[in-house]
This record gives structure tokens, C-alpha cells and sequence, in this order.
């Protein structure tokens, strides 16, 4: 599969501001369902690029890059968290005038959609049909950060963020990749543009705080997900060094066995490195 630049996956995007923020977002319409697609920690909705037409021939979707990420407004003096990230795409959604979808999220955007299951159960107005959830730390006591992902939550975070460059991001992120799904020289150098974008890498220390939110939110968010009256679902590879079999036995333990689908050899990243089984979990998930 040739590689999809930056221009063009963002050639075609559209924009919504956001309390002066100017907010990136991808979308294709249908008569179809909603699907709302929430990326991670620390790329953009570019992560779904692999899977985006096969998606759009079955729903509607929409995909923003949230606040601090990708090609949206990353303001230095914003008070990055999980609960402001749900207010931006629940806004968004509403400016769309969306209120029935479903949500497939990966990493951070696990956490962002846990906390907007825990809201929908107190506003009926969001009729989520369905949740299907990547690789990520749905449970803190199941997480395993990288060291620099703990240096960034540190005292030394910010000197840290500041010293980030392309050979220490590229080193990290090769890390959480199956050993035979690596990306290529040139995947790296994408993901890396599309990471400093504006010096995004320099908030990065601002937006990790998300573990520790992970930690103090736990009984709402993990309550949320295991609470979700609807049909829930985990593709999860295995390798991750982060999320990975740990992450998907206490989800056996605490939410479900049913609807879990492991894609052996694959690490943090199913939908880059493995794009057409995770559609074909996904497939069997909603039906």
C-alpha cells in the first residue's frame, strides 16, 4: 500500500473552531450511521488513514484531530485534559448535529471515550450505538508507560518535551510496534512532521498528564465502560509493550470475555500495522 502524505489526507479536511481554537477534522457523509473515530496519543486522525475508505463504504465518519494534536491548534497555555477533549468532540458533534453513533478509539482516545460513555448516561440525548476500543489504558493498573512517557510526567517533563527530536521520538516509537510491522524510514519521518507540527512536541509534557487523570478518574471511567448498556468490543495487539496481554486479561476480569479479538505479532498500532485484519475484527464486532 503506497503511503498517504500529509497533504493528502489533510488536502480534504475541514475545520470548526473551538473557543478560538481552530479544530481539524476529517469527515465523510453518507446516509449511513455515524462513525465517530478518536485517535491516540501523541499522533492524529492520520492514524486511520489504512482503514478510512473500506470505513466509508459502511458509515459516516468523522475524525478529529483533538486539541494539541496533529494539525488542530495546539496553544501552549491550554489546560490539556481528557474531560476538555470530550467537550470539544461532543461540541463538534453537535455543531454536525449528531447524537446517534458509534465510537471506534485507540489509546488516549480510549480514555476519551470512556469519558463520554460516563456523560451519555446521564444525557439521553447521546445515543451511542456501539464501542470498540484499541490498544489502550483503559485500566491504569494495567498500564505500562515507556520511560520517556514516565520523564515527561515528571518534574523534568518540560526540559524534557523541549529536547525531543525526530532520532529520540522515532526510537520511542519504533519501540510499540510488532517486530515485523515496523514502519519504514519514511512512515517515521511522516509521523515525526506531523508530531512537531507547530512544536507540538513541546507540549507533549502538558498532555500526558492524561495518566494521572486515568488514575484519579478510574471508578467513573472503568465504571462507565463496564455500566455501557450497548454492544462493547476490544481489538487489541498483543505485542504492545504498553497496552497489550495485560491490558486484555483485566478487561477479562473486569468487563467482559466476550467481543475481544488478540491480532498476534501486531503491537500498539492495529490499524497501521495490521489495517486489514483489525477491519476484519471490526466487521465481525457489528455484526
Amino acid at each position: 500500500m503506497q503511503n498517504c502524505s500529509l497533504d493528502q489526507w489533510y488536502g480534504s479536511a475541514k475545520t470548526f473552531t473551538w473557543y478560538e481554537h481552530l479544530i481539524i477534522y476529517k469527515e465523510c457523509l453518507s446516509d449511513n450511521e455515524t462513525l465517530l473515530l478518536i485517535h491516540g496519543f501523541p499522533t492524529a486522525s492520520y492514524d486511520w488513514w489504512k482503514i478510512w475508505e473500506p470505513l466509508s463504504n459502511k458509515f459516516s465518519l468523522l475524525a478529529p484531530d483533538m486539541l494539541g494534536f496533529g494539525y488542530s491548534a495546539k496553544p501552549s497555555g491550554f489546560p490539556y485534559s481528557i474531560m476538555k477533549q470530550a467537550d470539544l468532540i461532543l461540541d463538534l458533534l453537535k455543531e454536525k448535529g449528531i447524537n446517534k453513533f458509534h465510537i471506534l478509539a485507540h489509546d488516549y482516545g480510549d480514555t476519551v471515550a470512556q469519558e463520554i460513555l460516563a456523560r451519555a448516561t446521564k444525557d439521553n440525548r447521546l445515543n451511542i450505538k456501539s464501542v470498540c476500543l484499541l490498544n489502550g489504558g483503559i485500566f491504569p493498573e494495567a498500564h505500562h508507560p515507556l520511560m520517556i512517557q514516565k520523564l515527561l510526567m515528571s518534574p523534568i517533563g518540560f526540559v524534557l518535551s523541549r529536547l525531543l527530536n525526530r532520532q529520540k521520538f522515532e526510537k520511542s516509537f519504533s519501540r510499540i510496534f510488532g517486530a515485523q510491522t515496523q514502519l519504514s524510514k519514511e512512515e517515521l519521518a511522516i509521523y515525526w512532521n506531523l508530531v512537531s507540527r507547530e512544536n507540538g512536541h513541546h507540549i507533549a509534557h502538558k498532555i500526558i498528564r492524561y495518566m494521572q487523570e486515568r488514575v484519579v478518574n478510574r471508578k467513573r471511567w472503568v465504571g462507565a465502560l463496564k455500566d455501557y448498556p450497548g454492544k462493547r468490543g476490544l481489538i487489541n495487539g498483543p505485542e504492545d509493550p504498553i497496552s497489550g496481554r495485560v491490558m486484555v486479561r483485566r478487561y477479562q476480569e473486569i468487563i467482559s470475555k466476550e467481543n475481544i479479538w488478540l491480532l498476534e505479532g501486531i503491537g500498539h498500532y492495529p490499524q497501521v500495522e495490521a489495517p486489514g485484519e483489525l477491519l476484519e475484527r471490526y466487521i465481525e464486532f457489528l455484526q
